[in-house]
């Protein structure tokens, strides 16, 4: 029993995880990658059979699988890229000595705790063409004021409208995670840095970005990851979020929109499912190469 005790019962404890793995995570991935190969149609159930690669074939060739493709880098590029950024700076000004410093750094988070629906309608009033906050702010610098702007109706206002969503959401929780890395690194340092002519801006990025570099490579994947997946904030700044049609000229449709589309509203699930895949490899190699990218610019070798 002591036998068992010490080399079957941790595994045993453990065990609940990788079955709930097996049976929510594994088996889906491999089940809709037999989907993909396969011809699948909910409104023709006599269609049946292996489709091979042609499923796969047919995304070379998809005009609007292209389309939401270039939107959903927009999207990610114009969210990512300043999220990370004004994180840091955000948590640079945390970690300093600040007054009432713990409202300060639960305010940073309150956009994150906002249920997504509630933040995105909001957002859908500010950017609303007619009386909207944000077309009110453009007119006071003289843009605008004879025809106010339709963000719904061009992609670059679109995505800039998306964009400022997921930033809004995200911003503080990244945030808070540079800070808990921030506080993990010695004070002399930034003493010793002071006392060699360091300036606060040559502090943070000589100092402060290398040393926590394992978090930054965490949040640039799962930013990534989030970030080519986007599916509420575009759904619902529809203002019919059913049609999933990312606009009248599909202006801001996502990948994860074309795909909900073709699966529940077109009913292929079998091209569905080969564009699931296609994201997910894509996401792959994007993760992969932005931890790269991050893990260079902040010093590490591997």
């Amino acid at each position: 029993m002591h036998r068992f005790d010490n080399k079957r019962v941790p595994y045993l404890l453990i065990s609940p995880f990788f079955l709930l793995f097996a049976l929510f995570g594994l088996f889906p991935i491999v089940f809709n990658g037999i989907v993909a190969l396969r011809n699948w149609r909910l409104d023709d159930p006599t269609l049946t059979g292996w489709a091979g690669l042609a499923n796969f074939e047919r995304l070379l060739h998809d005009e609007d699988f292209w389309n939401a493709l270039v939107n959903t880098f927009g999207i990610f590029i114009l969210s990512t890229v300043p999220q990370l950024l004004i994180a840091l700076m955000v948590a640079n000004l945390l970690n300093r000595k600040l007054r009432a410093t713990a409202w300060w750094r639960v305010g940073v988070l309150l956009p994150y705790v906002t249920p997504v629906a509630a933040s995105t309608l909001v957002f859908a009033v500010i950017f609303a063409r007619d009386n909207g906050m944000a077309n009110w702010l453009l007119s006071l610098v003289g843009f605008g004021e004879d025809a106010p702007l339709d963000w719904r109706a061009y992609k670059w206002s679109s995505w800039i409208a998306i964009a400022t969503m997921v930033n809004w959401k995200w911003i503080g929780y990244n945030a808070l995670l540079y800070l808990s890395a921030m506080q993990s690194i010695p004070k002399d340092v930034y003493e010793a840095a002071a006392v060699d002519g360091a300036g606060p801006w040559r502090q943070l990025w000589r100092i402060t970005v290398p040393m926590i570099q394992p978090v930054l490579v965490f949040t640039v994947v799962l930013s990534t990851i989030g970030g080519l997946q986007l599916f509420n904030e575009p759904m619902l700044f529809e203002e019919n979020p059913a049609a999933a049609s990312g606009g009248s000229d599909h202006q801001w449709q996502t990948i994860a929109q074309l795909i909900y589309k073709v699966g529940w509203k077109d009913l292929n699930l079998g091209y569905a499912a080969a564009m699931s895949w296609a994201l997910f490899l894509i996401i792959l190699i994007v993760a992969a190469l932005n931890a790269l990218a991050t893990n260079r610019l902040g010093g590490g070798r591997r």
